[in-house]
C-alpha cells in the first residue's frame, strides 16, 4: 500500500496528449455510427425483410429499388457494404458492381450478390465483377447476418 506525503502533488500525463495527437470530431462521430448497409433489390418484400433483420442487428440501412438509385446512394453515402440483386431495372447488379469497383472512391466497398440465379456460371460472373460473396435466394436471414458480420463486423 502506498503512502503519500502531505503537501505532495501527483501529476498524470498522457503520452498521446503530449505528442499533440488529436482525433477530429468527424472521426469520433463516424466511429460511433453503426455500419451502413445498402440494400439494392427491385423486390420490395426482399428489401423490407433484409432491412428489418439488419436494423434489428444494429445496422443502418439504405434501400434502393434499381441500380441507378443504388449507385447514387453508394457514391453519396459510402456504405460499408452493398447487398445487391443481380437483376434490377435500369442498371443490373453486374453493371452496378463493375461501376462501383471502377471508381477509386467506392472500389473498397464490398458487395454480396443476392440472386435467384444459382448456376456456377452466375457465381463466377459475380466474382469476376468484384463481388466478395454470392447468396442464392431465398435468403436465410441468419446466414445473411453471418456473412454481413464477416465483411463489416459489428
Amino acid at each position: 500500500m502506498s503512502q503519500t506525503t502531505p503537501g505532495t502533488t501527483t501529476v498524470l500525463t498522457f503520452s498521446d496528449a503530449d505528442a499533440g495527437l488529436s482525433w477530429p470530431l468527424d472521426d469520433w462521430a463516424a466511429a460511433l455510427e453503426p455500419p451502413t448497409v445498402l440494400i439494392a433489390d427491385d423486390d420490395e418484400g426482399i428489401r423490407d425483410l433484409v432491412g428489418t433483420k439488419l436494423r434489428a442487428a444494429g445496422y443502418r440501412t439504405l434501400l434502393a429499388a434499381d441500380g441507378r438509385t443504388a449507385l447514387a446512394l453508394a457514391v453519396g453515402e459510402r456504405p460499408q457494404l452493398v447487398l445487391l440483386d443481380m437483376c434490377m431495372p435500369g442498371l443490373d447488379g453486374l453493371g452496378f458492381c463493375y461501376e462501383l469497383h471502377s471508381s477509386p472512391q467506392t472500389a473498397h466497398i464490398p458487395v454480396i450478390f443476392m440472386s435467384g440465379r444459382g448456376e456456377q456460371a452466375d457465381l463466377d460472373l459475380g466474382r469476376v465483377v468484384g463481388a466478395e460473396d454470392y447468396m442464392v435466394k431465398p435468403i436465410d436471414p441468419a446466414d445473411l447476418l453471418r456473412r454481413v458480420q464477416h465483411l463489416v463486423g459489428h
